[in-house]
């Protein structure tokens, strides 16, 4: 994968240079690109997906803030689909890494691995499954105006922090660069300076296409999705238009996709343990704890109340809001 920062180094990309940029919680600078921080990374990524990206109807894509539940989410879209073709026993879950099965479309699919991403999409098995970070507002067109289906899945903010503070500190210490202290990193994040952030506007994308088009957008949160597995899980099902039949219910094939895609189950797989996504990230980066209210143990009484006031400013009027669990 080229890097964008490298580019602008060599002063390759004169458009990218004249981005405003700021440090993120990762090594590398985030970029202001169509009013959302982008990763240098992926911003030519981003622009190819705009560009190229020709949406079928049968297209699903799984949608994301980073950090709030994108594997299990990508795992259990991929066993519900695909749950004619695979065996529990016998399932690519159990060799493969979710983000292996269900590419990113701004890191992989439009990224220079893929020399020819236009043929790489038009040979692949239908339906075809996508993911993306990218905020609806920078979606392609062809894809916003299609009856291709988008599952969003968001986090409370609290643990969303927390998540992603605690992984791409471990992604720094990879690349031998020193931690960032809570408190710096945590200003980052109230300022909206994280990757594909800010995190609410992120959010509020989604939730209010899903308010208008609830036939185009599924809008779940972590924590529901947590509390009641089974039942969100038959949600997905009906809204992509593969609902599960009484005899499927009767046989467990429901339970048997939960259990498959459990967080104790991937974490302990060997895939998960040892392998690698693109031979650069440890996959065993993707799974941490996976807990409702973590956040509790890292938060003091002033940064809760700092936080709390941007969540209520930034939602204000919107009718999206968080449990607050601890």
């Amino acid at each position: 994968m080229a890097s964008t920062d490298r580019k602008v180094a060599n002063g390759e990309d004169n458009a990218v240079f004249s981005l405003r940029r700021e440090r993120g919680l990762a090594s590398s600078y985030l970029y202001l690109f169509q009013e959302f921080w982008c990763p240098g990374i992926a911003i030519e990524g981003v622009k190819s997906f705009q560009k190229c990206f020709q949406a079928k109807h049968g297209d699903v894509v799984v949608a994301s803030f980073p950090k709030t539940g994108t594997t299990w989410l990508i795992a259990l879209t991929f066993a519900t689909v695909n749950r004619q073709h695979f065996s529990a026993e016998n399932h690519p879950l159990l060799t493969s890494n979710p983000h292996t099965l269900v590419s990113c479309l701004e890191f992989k699919i439009f990224c220079d691995d893929i020399h020819d991403p236009v043929l790489h999409l038009s040979n692949m098995i239908e339906p075809r499954l996508f993911s993306t970070h990218t905020p609806f507002t920078s979606l392609p067109k062809s894809l916003t105006e299609s009856n291709a289906k988008i599952i969003y899945i968001c986090r409370n903010p609290f643990d969303t922090f927390v998540s992603a503070w605690t992984y791409f500190n471990k992604i720094r210490s990879t690349m031998s660069l020193p931690a960032l202290e809570l408190e710096e990193a945590f200003e980052m994040y109230c300022n909206g300076v994280v990757s594909f952030g800010p995190w609410w506007s992120h959010m509020l994308g989604f939730w209010k296409e899903s308010l208008v088009r609830p036939k185009k957008v599924m809008f779940l949160k972590y924590e529901d999705l947590m509390e009641n597995v089974n039942f969100h899980v038959k949600k997905i099902a009906e809204f992509l238009g593969c609902p599960f039949t009484a005899e499927e219910e009767s046989d467990g094939v429901i339970e048997s996709i939960i259990k498959l895609c459990s967080f104790e189950k991937m974490k302990d797989l060997e895939v998960n343990i040892s392998g690698k996504l693109d031979k650069i990230i440890d996959n065993k980066l993707f799974f941490r704890k996976g807990e409702i209210g973590d956040w509790i143990n890292y938060f003091s009484p002033s940064l809760i109340q700092k936080l709390s006031k941007i969540i209520e400013e930034k939602l204000d009027g919107s009718s999206l809001s968080f449990k607050m669990y601890s």
